[in-house]
């Protein structure tokens, strides 16, 4: 499964993350307990809260396809609300 995460405010220059895991549950639990991608621990350690936004099937490939994108807003539900307006 590929999943979308959204920050609460942006950090630094990221205001998403795109992971995969094959445990969706286990890994989000991981990610809430800074035990999951460098990213989120600096996010949490900055004190900007997530959530998990949008999910895929889908595999490593697929994740790697999303990313090089590299504008996960417009997959994103709530940035794309927050451009409508």
């Amino acid at each position: 499964m590929v999943y979308l995460i959204h920050f609460d405010k942006p950090y630094k220059h990221a205001q998403h993350y795109i992971g995969f895991t094959n445990n969706f549950d286990a890994r989000v639990d991981r990610h809430k307990k800074k035990n999951g991608s460098k990213l989120l621990k600096a996010v949490e350690n900055a004190g900007i809260g997530f959530k998990v936004v949008k999910t895929w099937e889908g595999g490593q490939k697929f994740r790697t396809a999303i990313k090089k994108q590299k504008n996960a807003s417009r997959f994103c539900p709530i940035c794309r609300q927050k451009r409508k307006g």
